[in-house]
């Protein structure tokens, strides 16, 4: 297994940021475990041949997986249809409202940390679903293993409601805002799967003790949220993110690991093995569901929704200003047409005098000079200059919205975490997350400890579907399609993974 693994690991971490570092690590992990790094014959039956040969198969086959590995993963024939949106600059331009528009920014960096000079986004992975999968069935021409319909298009009056939650989302981010919630798990989760319809439980399932309140302060919660699940760049990405999940979940379980709940007991590397098994082969199905989904639809962010909308103006009263049916609708406390009342000196929208007959909303203003000790402040903006709660060196990931990799990951990971450990409950029924006072990496903050809580898995992977709203980096459409296709590749994993196990 170590030659196997060592094998692997050096290949695809040679042209990573950090390659020189890793290598290193993996050669003296190596030398630990006192195997010689030169033994490279593949032939025989020795432990380090045997190893060597199961790592020169996977290799081969991943070359041949539809990943296009040879030439950098690139989609050769993919072209967007819009024009690169400005982020730095208010307005924006547009030919299709429902199709994605890549960014252009002053400072960029790619999901693996390395600086990119560009500054324009090119598309990732739109030709994904056409990867061979691990259990869900192939993506066919069309590479859409799932297809459960298109989002909310232009011309539906849901694109403009979805989009006015993302912009209501955002205008929950103000760190002075004094609005409380109670995210204890008595009230929050245990959603049907696609929605967010859940009120809690009255109690822990495995103490039978009712859940401790845990109020926090509504902006502190949602921007820890958007935070903690953000696994952007230099970040182990939500597969990752998960596989750590399940490496905390095994440590509470040790010693007793018992596939399904039930049965013999496990020793750690077996049964880390197995979980290794299913998990990343229902995380990898995930990416190419949700992936083909991106490549199919070619689906629009809602900077370019929110922007554009904007742009267009207001369509809730034909006999004001900037009256257009396509328009935002207007919404008391949070979008509004700017007026020569509201610019004057000392009006709520003073900042924004010139901009009279526009459309303001009320949100998070963007990211402060110095994000180390400065906030911004939730306040009215140009809804034409809006932009999500992420680093300025990010904004929106660089390829389509729907559907949101992130909730279909988090769901297909759940389901094999309840499938391997026989429930779907954290063990004891209740996982915390510490978001630590200044670890804010968008803005400072929190100015004190924040305790994230969850009693199930589909909880924790309903928040970071959640969380991508708070984000601004996806509607809610993005977010329940995802939930709902990550819960069949995971079961689908599970179901194989299982067959592997017996032999079968």
């Amino acid at each position: 297994m170590s030659y196997a693994a060592y094998r692997v690991l050096s290949a695809r971490f040679i042209k990573a940021v950090g390659a020189d570092a890793s290598l290193s690590e993996f050669d003296t992990l190596m030398d630990g475990l006192c195997l010689p790094i030169n033994v490279t014959r593949i032939d025989g039956d020795t432990p380090a041949a045997i190893g060597n040969r199961i790592a020169s198969q996977l290799l081969a086959t991943a070359r041949e997986d539809g990943s296009n590995e040879a030439n950098g993963y690139a989609a050769t024939d993919y072209k967007p249809v819009n024009p690169p949106l400005v982020v730095a600059k208010s307005g924006i331009s547009i030919v299709d409202p429902d199709r994605w528009q890549p960014l252009q920014l002053e400072r960029m960096v790619s999901q693996n940390g390395i600086p990119v000079t560009n500054g324009v986004q090119q598309a990732v992975g739109p030709h994904w679903g056409h990867v061979t999968p691990f259990a869900i069935p192939a993506g066919g021409a069309s590479g859409t293993p799932f297809d459960p319909g298109p989002p909310p298009l232009f011309a539906d009056a849901a694109y403009r409601t979805q989009a006015v939650e993302v912009i209501r989302d955002s205008s929950m981010l103000d760190p002075a805002g004094d609005a409380t919630i109670d995210i204890s798990p008595a009230v929050l989760g245990a959603n049907h799967l696609g929605t967010n319809d859940g009120h809690g439980r009255a109690q822990n399932p495995a103490t039978g003790a009712p859940y401790t309140p845990n109020v926090l302060r509504q902006s502190d919660f949602s921007r820890a949220l958007a935070e903690l699940w953000a696994d952007g760049p230099n970040s182990e990405t939500p597969p990752g993110h998960w596989n750590l999940i399940a490496n905390a979940v095994s440590d509470q379980l040790a010693p007793n690991l018992r596939i399904g709940g039930s049965g013999p007991i496990l020793d750690r590397l077996q049964w880390d093995t197995k979980l290794y098994l299913a998990l990343n082969g229902a995380v990898h199905d995930a990416a190419i569901a949700a992936w083909g989904l991106k490549g199919q639809y070619d689906s629009v962010r809602p900077i370019s929704m929110i922007r554009y909308l904007a742009s267009l103006g207001q369509s809730s009263d034909a006999t004001q200003a900037a009256y257009n049916k396509d328009g935002l609708p207007l919404v008391p406390n949070l979008i509004a047409i700017i007026t020569p009342q509201a610019t004057a000196p000392g009006g709520l929208m003073s900042a924004l005098a010139g901009h009279e007959g526009e459309i303001a909303i009320r949100a998070w203003q963007g990211n402060p000079a110095d994000p180390k000790t400065q906030t911004a402040p939730v306040a009215w903006i140009l809804g034409t200059a809006w932009v999500p709660y992420q680093l300025p060196t990010f904004v929106t990931p660089s390829f389509p919205g729907y559907v949101s990799g992130h909730s279909t990951f988090s769901r297909a990971a759940a389901e094999v975490l309840t499938g391997i450990t026989g429930s779907e409950y954290f063990p004891g029924g209740l996982t915390t997350v510490t978001v630590k006072a200044g670890s804010f990496r968008v803005e400072a903050g929190p100015s004190k400890d924040i305790v994230l809580q969850w009693s199930s898995y589909y909880d924790a992977a309903d928040a970071a579907g959640q969380s991508r709203l708070y984000g601004g980096i996806h509607v809610q459409a993005d977010d329940f399609a995802g939930r709902i296709i990550g819960s069949t590749c995971g079961k689908d994993a599970w179901t194989l993974a299982q067959r592997y196990y017996s032999g079968r």
